[in-house]
């Protein structure tokens, strides 16, 4: 599917927005296709992470749609979240939230959780993460329980 330039920059646009409040990174381990252990040591809420996957800020509604009945516009860009604890398991998940590049090296996902080796980076976003460990994990929480 093609991609529009407007849809890029607003996906671009809403990603940067969002680096000024994450955390520095803490190290992780991958394993196979995934990050098996969590990120802060502890299971996320998933209450906090479908807030943040609904946030327009953190820009999973801008390019995802989902089982999300009272959000209008949501995206079409990208796969549909419904049923995402069925197709990744969690530590699948986490490792996409944290490099979807490791899966696809040309994807528009953002990489949320790694600051090296990125293209296009703002200024003041440099060195940065999108999310913070915390974040990550909550939004897995919340993924996880999307099963059909």
């Amino acid at each position: 599917m093609a991609r529009s330039p407007i849809h890029i920059a607003a996906l671009v646009a809403a990603t940067l927005v969002c680096a000024a409040h994450a955390d520095e990174l803490v190290s992780y381990r991958i394993v196979g296709d995934g990050i098996p252990e969590s990120l802060t040591g502890s299971p996320g809420d998933a209450a906090r992470g479908r807030a943040l996957v609904l946030a327009r800020t953190t820009t999973c509604i801008l390019c995802h749609s989902g089982p999300f009945p009272e959000t209008r516009f949501q995206g079409d860009l990208a796969p549909d979240l419904a049923g995402a604890g069925n197709r990744w398991t969690v530590s699948q998940l986490r490792l996409r939230l944290v490099d979807a590049s490791h899966f696809n090296a040309q994807t528009i996902m953002p990489s949320y959780y790694r600051i090296e080796g990125l293209v296009r980076v703002g200024r003041n976003v440099a060195g940065k993460p999108i999310l913070s460990a915390p974040e990550i994990e909550d939004i897995v929480a919340y993924l996880a329980t999307l099963r059909n």
